[in-house]
């Protein structure tokens, strides 16, 4: 008998995925991506460098050159047929994708159908986890992100996801290997295979990865030297590293605006020890039969560690976060909830008019490299230790109390860190090119404008709230020598330029994620505190 259930899950991923490329399809500035890629080899077939290649967007091409060599069939037809079969292939990657996670989220296995086990829910067919999963992966944000900029992280996973997940044979690990010639970071299932024992699988993946990347050598010799040489090490060429967009854990140090000299040390003490905890965990999975959580956790550790973890990369987490979903247990379930709605929603963006410290808005634009780390560190709330118990001899009702006491803490932990100004990866003070920009410059626009506004007070400034931050604007009198801005508690101020606009004039213009603790301090010549203005709320005067 058929389960309505399964159809009409797949009903809710076939209408989420049309809408989805059909917005897609809307944007001008879709499948940005995908456009450098084909940009980037149409480049290089008219013999102009790979690595020069720059987009009218300013994005390069980051991949390996054997990417290269595995994209090129892009530029032999129309662009327009590519973004068609682009979107298709993407959203039938997702289906791919739900197939073995959902047989491991409805058995606890993988390949062992009907037969329910320690840590995993029983009572879910196969079928209709399998739909459950394709549609909230398609509404999850990794995936809008991969539709929307054209992005191979999709099939990345993929590859690593079913090579990792197969059954012993001569050819596992091959995938992974040629996955990591694309994208380094599913090399981290090397150390996997070894942790595990699984010697051939670990031999079989490196010899992969160094075979493309001779064949890409010997077809293009000139890209692969400029990329190994040094193009693999100039992360910066990505974008942004601090941007929030970055849920890893060197985006989130950065965040944190840890000083130059010791973020390098930081960053790799911390992701050696994550991805230790992460592989001793998958090992013990593995071991207990659950390949499927071994190899999304191994997964979730790839975007903790890689220093770039862009949204589009970070499917592992949905993918945990579903598992976890699934799971045995009060704690486990509301951890995978909170998780999801952070992979489905921006809490940044959304939680921001609650967020009453900036710690606790620190937690929540960070809750999804940090809930990460969390998998990585526990390894499904440590369900590889815990096995042996089965839920029927838990009391009912004990977990709530846990679940309960655990996030109340959390929060009170984030409510008190004094984060410092570089905690806000939203803030931007403006320069004098910009005045002419009117969303920025608001208060006050030309010489008599400005001069009839200023009120002979310190500082004259009026604020404007946007969805993801509020903009400041005003003008300072002649005794006002520096203008700094504490974004947060703690850590140094943001120095705000003070430019003469116009003659007898001077105006300033920044943004900030929220106001809600923000000092603006203005200071004379000698040093001295004329004004200080907390909380920033105040209306145009």
């Amino acid at each position: 008998m058929r389960d309505h259930r399964a159809t009409l899950l797949w009903a809710g991923f076939a209408v989420a995925a049309l809408v989805s490329v059909a917005l897609v399809l809307r944007r001008p500035d879709r499948l940005s991506d995908l456009h450098i890629y084909h940009g980037a080899l149409t480049d290089l077939r008219a013999g102009r460098p790979l690595y020069g290649y720059v987009a009218p967007n300013g994005g390069p091409f980051t991949y390996p050159p054997f990417a290269a060599l595995v994209l090129w069939p892009i530029t032999t037809v129309p662009l327009g047929v590519v973004e068609a079969v682009w979107l298709a292939a993407t959203c039938a990657a997702v289906v791919a994708i739900a197939v073995p996670v959902g047989r491991v989220l409805a058995t606890g296995r993988t390949a062992t159908p009907g037969r329910g086990v320690a840590g995993a829910r029983p009572g879910t067919s196969v079928p209709v986890s399998i739909a459950a999963v394709a549609a909230v992966l398609m509404i999850a944000a990794p995936v809008q992100s991969n539709l929307r900029f054209g992005q191979v992280s999709i099939f990345i996973v993929l590859m690593a996801l079913l090579d990792a997940m197969a059954p012993p044979s001569r050819m596992r690990g091959v995938l992974i290997g040629v996955a990591a010639a694309i994208k380094l970071t599913p090399l981290l299932f090397v150390l996997y295979f070894l942790a595990c024992g699984r010697y051939r699988d670990a031999a079989r993946a490196l010899g992969a990865f160094v075979t493309c990347g001779a064949l890409a050598l010997v077809v293009l010799p000139a890209e692969s030297l400029t990329y190994w040489a040094g193009t693999v090490a100039q992360t910066s060429r990505i974008g942004n590293l601090a941007s929030l967009g970055n849920q890893s854990v060197h985006g989130m140090l950065l965040r944190l605006g840890l000083d130059e000299r010791s973020l390098p040390l930081v960053w790799a003490a911390l992701v050696a020890v994550i991805c230790a905890l992460a592989l001793l965990r998958a090992r013990a999975l593995s071991r207990l039969g659950r390949p499927g959580h071994a190899t999304v956790l191994v997964g979730c550790a790839t975007v903790a560690a890689s220093p770039v973890s862009w949204t589009h990369h970070q499917v592992w987490t949905v993918l945990a976060a579903m598992l976890l979903v699934g799971a045995v247990g009060v704690a486990r379930r509301v951890a995978g909830a909170l998780l999801l709605a952070s992979m489905v929603l921006s809490l940044g963006a959304v939680l921001a008019p609650v967020s009453m410290r900036p710690g606790v808005q620190f937690l929540f634009e960070n809750a999804r490299a940090i809930g990460t780390v969390a998998l990585c560190v526990t390894g499904f709330g440590a369900v590889a230790l815990t096995a042996a118990r089965t839920h029927r001899t838990r009391p009912a009702g004990r977990g709530w109390p846990r679940v309960g006491v655990a996030a109340l803490g959390a929060l009170a932990f984030f409510a008190v860190q004094p984060l410092p100004a570089g905690a806000d990866p939203t803030f931007k003070a403006y320069r004098l090119p910009d005045v002419v920009n009117a969303r920025y410059f608001f208060v006050c626009q030309g010489p008599v404008e400005c001069a009839h506004y200023s009120t002979g007070a310190p500082v004259t400034f009026g604020t404007r709230r946007e969805k993801t931050k509020v903009r400041v604007n005003g003008v300072v009198s002649e005794q006002v020598a520096r203008l700094d801005y504490h974004s947060a508690p703690g850590g140094p101020p943001r120095t705000i330029p003070l430019l003469a606009a116009y003659p007898g004039v001077r105006t300033f213009s920044f943004r900030s994620a929220t106001m809600a603790h923000g000092r603006l301090i203005a200071y004379s010549a000698d040093g001295r505190a004329l004004v200080t203005y907390d909380e920033l709320t105040a209306a145009t005067r």
